[in-house]
């Protein structure tokens, strides 16, 4: 970090100022997380999330389960109808 000169105590005042901000800002994104993570590890927030996730899994895969289904179930039968 490098050194800065300041030419007057009002450049220092305003400086300060944004570091006060800054500082401030950071406290507050800071307790803004802690909440969020406080919500989510609920136990309601982590079923739902749970389920959805679940939910995107299968999305879109519906046509694979079934090929899969069918190709063990046609078999199954075949083979039920031979005797074995």
């Amino acid at each position: 970090m490098t050194t800065k000169k300041y030419a007057s105590y009002a450049e220092i005042d305003a400086q300060l100022e944004i570091l006060k901000l800054e500082k401030e800002i950071s406290h507050q994104r800071l307790v803004l997380s802690i909440q969020k993570t406080k919500e989510a590890l609920q136990p309601n927030q982590i079923i739902s999330n749970l389920l959805g996730t679940v939910k995107m899994g299968f999305t879109g895969s519906y046509v694979s389960i079934i090929k899969t289904v069918i190709s063990l179930v046609i078999p199954w039968i075949i083979n039920k109808k031979r005797g074995r």
